[in-house]
């Protein structure tokens, strides 16, 4: 009686091995024709099994079962996620080639839908499939930048900080080797994937003028953000301290001199967010961006010769710089105030009609010095409808009537930007 217990046992045991070999069998094959849906019925029978099977059956199920929620049907978030943590389980030498596999495609997936999702500006959902895409594969660290960024978009500031502050404890900078040349067809430039596909090109003559570029590195703008994102939470000396780590590193680097500004700028700490840009300046000087910002901030501080000098350097570097004419105009049209004040203030004395005449004529002249600069803008942008409205009133104010009719109309078509 025990021996034919023990050959009872012997013949359950046998049978779950068959079973668990034809169900895992059945759905091997069925992906193998990419039917899904029946591969995943096969792997629900064999689930029944998993109990008793051994480690390299296990192992076999779980990667099956990892490619059938990825392959079966459009997958959700969460059903990505069951799929890498079935991945995790496939953990036998046997499915070591099978892992590499499903660990690219999963990487594919995650990249491709988070691309697509960032095109559809749905910022939060992209950031979590690049982020999962990171921790499938750590070496792959531009993942983690991707996930970052797009948590800034979505406004998740804490979360982007973190992943922010491990970029930079990785050291990562996004520095890449790029192998380009000249399609001799099209006369379009093009990036290869390698140098020796950019050289086989050359060399077969389809493609010309084979050159490689040095991406700039990203680390500045991660220290920016992270910078950014103390400033956006209060944290502001925490800002600083990261600004001051990235100087010390990269004390050339014009990008973190300029971040470094900004925060100060962000603080409210105006004077030395000028100091910043000026020695900015000396590392830049024919950078018309630089200039109009100095522009900008001396105006804000009243400095109306220093304000003008900055915006008709911008100017002569940039000599289509709108934005540039468009503020000196109201920097010279912002001295009105001051001579309104003071005809106001006037009594009816025939020395203070005097005065009001020749206060209006000052006045009057400051509408003629600001015209130029207002029509040059207007010729530059034509759908500009600030320099048009301006101009309007300011011919309107002049007595000039013509041109008062001919921008009013101009005005009327425009759009308020």
């Amino acid at each position: 009686m025990k021996k034919y217990f023990v050959l009872a046992i012997g013949l359950t045991l046998g049978f779950s091995v068959v079973a668990q070999k034809k169900e895992l069998k059945a759905a091997n094959k069925e992906i193998d024709k990419e039917n899904f849906e029946k591969a995943t019925v096969a792997l629900d029978a064999a689930e029944t099994l998993l109990g008793s099977m051994d480690k390299k059956y296990k192992s076999q199920y779980y990667l099956l079962r990892s490619i059938c929620y990825l392959k079966n049907g459009d997958p959700d978030f969460n059903t990505i996620k069951k799929s890498i943590e079935a991945l995790k389980l496939a953990t036998e030498p046997e499915q070591g080639q099978g892992v590499k596999n499903q660990i690219q495609n999963l990487k594919s997936h995650l990249v491709n839908k988070g691309s697509s999702l960032l095109q559809k500006e749905d910022y939060k959902t992209s950031s979590d499939y690049f982020e999962s895409a990171y921790k499938l594969v750590p070496s792959d660290t531009a993942y983690l930048f991707y996930a970052a960024s797009t948590a800034v978009n979505a406004k998740l500031y804490d979360r982007s900080l973190a992943m922010y502050e491990e970029l930079r404890s990785l050291g990562y900078t996004g520095i890449e080797q790029n192998y380009l040349a000249t399609n001799k067809e099209t006369q379009v430039e093009e990036l290869f994937g390698s140098k020796v596909l950019r050289d086989l090109s050359v060399k077969s003559k389809s493609h010309i003028n084979p050159r490689d570029e040095t991406t700039k590195s990203k680390f500045p703008e991660i220290i920016k953000n992270i910078a950014l994102i103390y400033v956006q939470n209060g944290e502001n000396e925490k800002a600083l301290q990261a600004m001051a780590v990235a100087r010390a590193e990269s004390p050339d680097d014009l990008d973190l001199l300029l971040t470094e500004a900004n925060v100060h700028y962000s603080m409210g700490n105006t004077q030395k967010f000028k100091e910043l840009l000026e020695i900015a300046i000396q590392k830049d000087p024919m950078n018309p961006e630089l200039q109009y910002n100095l522009g900008v901030i001396s105006s804000e501080t009243d400095d109306f010769e220093s304000s003008k000098k900055y915006y008709l350097k911008a100017i002569e570097l940039n000599p289509e710089y709108v934005n540039a004419y468009i503020n000196l105009a109201a920097l010279i049209l912002g001295q009105e105030e001051s001579i309104l004040d003071q005809m106001n203030s006037l009594g009816s004395s025939a020395a203070d009609d005097r005065k009001y005449d020749e206060l209006k004529a000052k006045r009057n002249q400051l509408y003629l010095n600001a015209i130029p600069y207002l029509e040059t803008a207007f010729n530059i942008d034509p759908s500009n409808y600030q320099a048009a409205k301006t101009l309007t009133n300011i011919f309107s104010a002049v007595g000039d009537s013509d041109k008062y009719k001919e921008y009013k109309a101009i005005s009327e078509t425009l759009e308020p930007k």
